[in-house]
């Protein structure tokens, strides 16, 4: 039994930008004797926090060092430029990286975009984290490029966001250690894949059973056995009995013929 499944907890680490309520919500709904615990972490720390322990699994931005950790793709984000709002960039519905090659685009240390060319000119001095760059895009310093979910969660009045077109994107995956994947780990995934409460991996299901046939149903076809006597009933049973005795079944008692009355035998003429 693992540590958490004896402490009867769950810890979920999440990159910022990344919204688990959902599946938080589900979870309560089904395990509701088990807490799930919030660990907030910057993302460039993710996969450090897993492997030392510090979670049981976490919400992660892709590529992060894999060394010992599983990873479930969930979904890609739509990559935005950030500008202020009287920026010729907010009047337009989308741009392309080359759209902004006139433009300094800040470059934070905490950047999660796998980029092989950055676009625009770069910045003097790079920004520590996402936040501080918003504030030089509000100060008139340069555009930020980011995944759309950040810039929700940096969101200022004065400032807007607009798709590029050619970015690379950020894939948010779930991840946790190879050798700790656990019963509450399984239901996690089983939670952020949408799998239903009865189809969770790992869960004991019920034995299908047999169908009942249309004939059996509607008491057709092969005889039915009458339960505590051993005889046949039924429409087939019926036939069988008919025939055995020489009796039609349909004739009533006495095999009386239809219209009434036995019938003698024939009389010879003289």
């Amino acid at each position: 039994m693992t540590s958490s499944d004896e402490t009867l907890s769950f810890r979920l680490a999440y990159v910022p930008g990344v919204t688990p309520t959902k599946w938080v919500r589900i979870w309560n709904e089904r395990l509701p004797g088990v807490p799930l615990t919030l660990i907030g972490v910057p993302a460039a720390e993710a996969s450090d926090v897993l492997r030392g322990g510090g979670a049981d699994a976490g919400l992660v931005r892709l590529p992060i060092d894999r060394t010992g950790l599983s990873a479930i793709p969930l979904y890609t984000e739509t990559t935005v430029v950030v500008v202020p709002k009287d920026h010729a960039v907010a009047a337009v519905d989308e741009v392309r990286a080359e759209d902004l090659a006139d433009d300094i685009v800040l470059h934070p240390l905490d950047d999660t975009l796998d980029w092989e060319h950055r676009p625009g000119r770069p910045a003097i001095e790079r920004p520590a984290t996402t936040a501080d760059a918003i504030e030089l895009v509000a100060a008139g310093v340069g555009l930020l490029v980011v995944p759309q979910s950040l810039a929700r969660l940096h969101h200022r009045k004065d400032l807007t966001y607009r798709p590029v077109s050619d970015a690379p994107e950020s894939r948010v995956a779930l991840s946790w250690l190879e050798d700790e994947t656990t019963d509450l780990v399984e239901d996690f995934i089983g939670i952020v894949r949408g799998r239903t409460v009865n189809s969770s991996r790992g869960r004991p299901k019920s034995p299908a059973q047999p169908k009942e046939s249309k004939a059996a149903r509607s008491g057709t076809g092969t005889a039915r056995r009458k339960p505590g006597t051993g005889k046949a009933v039924g429409k087939t049973a019926g036939k069988a009995v008919g025939k055995a005795s020489g009796k039609s079944p349909r004739s009533g008692s006495g095999g009386a013929a239809k219209g009434g009355g036995k019938r003698g035998k024939p009389r010879r003429r003289s």
